[in-house]
């Protein structure tokens, strides 16, 4: 006990840089914050449009094996290359149980139908068909490759990697029947 009866008193002060935030940082932290936030937005913007992209680049595969499935049940007119194609498509004909197709009007059905789902399921889908016959060099018998290209119009590939011709994106399958 001090003498004098003042009574013992605990200052607690504290350094002049130690007083909190001020309103300068504050600002400057949530300026950094902002900067961060903007950049995952524009990740996760370009991870959805690249996505976007690949979706189409599946489809136009899964359409490409749906035409050589066609081609390998009607083995017949596809080696005769009864679905050889131009990108036009040719006109849908009408095939009925009393009047089935034949093995050439098949192959122009699956040729029509083939083509209204690329446009429908592609921007600016379109696709070519062509078969050629060359000589198998080991037995000699006569291999008929088929080459599928499915086309369409992929903007986000553009963007993302430059200017491409006419915006088009293509997949090239090839078999041998």
């Amino acid at each position: 006990m001090p003498l004098n009866g003042d009574h013992m008193t605990a200052s607690h002060k504290r350094p002049l840089g130690h007083q909190g935030f001020t309103l300068l940082e504050v600002l400057v932290a949530l300026l950094v914050m902002s900067i961060g936030l903007l950049g995952i937005g524009k990740m996760m913007m370009l991870a959805a449009r690249a996505n976007d992209s690949a979706y189409m680049r599946t489809q136009a595969t899964a359409l490409g094996y749906t035409m050589l499935d066609a081609m390998r049940a009607n083995r017949q007119a596809a080696i005769v290359q009864g679905y050889d194609t131009a990108v036009v498509a040719p006109a849908l004909l009408v095939c009925t149980v009393a009047a089935p197709c034949t093995s050439g009007q098949q192959a122009q059905l699956d040729t029509a139908l083939w083509n209204n789902s690329l446009a429908a399921a592609l921007p600016g889908g379109a696709g070519t068909v062509v078969t050629a016959t060359a000589p198998d060099l080991t037995t000699g018998a006569a291999n008929v490759t088929a080459t599928i290209t499915v086309t369409w119009i992929d903007k986000v590939a553009e963007q993302s990697f430059g200017s491409l011709a006419g915006n088009q994106v293509s997949v090239v399958l090839e078999t041998v029947l």
